[in-house]
Formats: C-alpha cells, structure tokens, sequence
C-alpha cells in the first residue's frame, strides 16, 4: 500500500507541475498592476510602473528579470522588458 501511494504521489508531483510556471508573463495575476486598463494595453507611466515594481516581492523580481534578459521573450513584450531592465539595473 506504501508503494502504491507514493507512486501516485510520485506522478502527481512529475505531472502537476506546469513547465510554464518558470515564465513570469503567464501569472497574468500580478501584471494588471503594471498596466492602466483591464485590457493590459496601456501601460502606466514610469513612476507607476516603479511602484508597482517595488511592490513585488524580490523573487517575482528576479524572475521578472531574468525573463526579460532572455531575448525571445523579451521581444513580445518589449516596453515591459525595457522597464524592467532599467529599474533592475540590468540596462
């Protein structure tokens, strides 16, 4: 029964995991507070976008960060990125 179990656990871990949960862009959660629209078409000024930035916490920082060093997925989100990459002194 032991085995049984953690077999299953085993599996839920292996395939309740999503691959997708290393880029940032698709917690769509915490990016509205970067945008001045529900549509997240216009993004806010500089200095609402600062704070919103430093109202994330380090880690979300960092993870922003580095998806934004990676050139593919900067590209479709080039105005965010380049925000990102001049508060995080990466630029």
């Amino acid at each position: 029964m032991r085995r049984k179990l953690a077999c299953v656990a085993v599996f839920a871990i292996a395939f309740g995991a999503n691959p997708a949960s290393a880029n940032p862009f698709t917690d769509l959660a915490a990016l509205p507070t970067f945008y001045t629209d529900a549509t997240m078409k216009t993004m806010k000024p500089m200095a609402g976008f600062k704070k919103a930035w430093f109202a994330l916490s380090k880690h979300d920082r960092a993870k922003m960060t580095k998806a934004c060093d990676d050139p593919a997925m900067r590209k479709p989100h080039a105005q965010f990125c380049a925000n990102v990459l001049a508060l995080s002194g990466v630029n």
